[in-house]
């Protein structure tokens, strides 16, 4: 049996080897002319990345489908049931391969919150303790809107061209959902933000979009403690 070197490499502490960071997005939505279709996927990815980079914990990759709230239909989607699956799925594998016994899913997909309440099912499924960490969400503000083109503008994936275009609400109406009338309707964060884009419109800048991400991934790498401390 090959010991492995628990120490080895620039490691705080040999239990970080336990933990396990996935991204969870959506690949599929639009998100105006500016921004690509699988945005929220890449900037979930990033956070998880240069978490595990930081911390020493395991990047497990990234989760490939992603739910939305059956009135926003700016993308292609699935259930909420078929999202846990796949999610106990893919942590069952990791657990499997990678001696892992504790995750956190980076979420920066909005439609992807409900998963919240599946987490319990999701543990007991897999026998890991899991934590959806929706920094990410809590922080950037409109759908499509300035925080997301921020960070693009950091990470390389924005069209600058075309955020003159990105405020056409008419045409790209996913834009800070300004388009789904239910979805505003019920939730007042949600309009707060459709209105928002339409009164002020958006821009991007690499300051706001770095700090965006440095709270982000520093939101993670705090939840490492805590699960270290578990």
């Amino acid at each position: 049996m090959v010991e492995l070197r628990l120490n080895a490499g620039n490691i705080r502490n040999p239990g970080i080897h336990k933990i396990g960071i996935i991204a969870l997005g959506s690949h599929l939505e639009n998100h105006g002319p500016a921004l690509p279709i699988d945005t929220d996927a890449k900037i979930a990815s990033y956070i998880a990345l240069e978490a595990s980079l930081q911390c020493g914990a395991k990047f497990l990759g990234v989760i490939y489908p992603a739910h939305e709230l059956d009135e926003i239909t700016h993308g292609k989607h699935v259930s909420l049931e078929e999202l846990k699956e796949n999610i106990i799925e893919t942590l069952n594998s990791a657990k499997k391969y990678l001696e892992i016994e504790k995750v956190i899913i980076v979420n920066a997909h909005g439609g992807n919150i409900p998963i919240a309440t599946e987490l319990a099912n999701i543990e007991d499924a897999t026998d890991l303790i899991v934590i959806l960490n929706n920094k990410m969400i809590d922080s950037e503000g409109p759908h499509a809107g300035s925080g997301e083109l921020s960070i693009a503008k950091i990470l390389g994936i924005l069209n600058e061209k075309e955020i003159e275009n990105q405020t056409n609400l008419d045409k790209y109406e996913e834009v800070g959902l300004y388009g789904f009338n239910k979805a505003r309707e019920n939730d007042p964060n949600i309009e707060a933000g459709a209105i928002d884009v339409k009164e002020n419109g958006v821009y991007a800048d690499e300051i706001y979009g770095k700090r965006l991400l440095e709270l982000a991934i520093n939101s993670v790498v705090f939840d490492t403690e805590k699960l270290l401390d578990f």
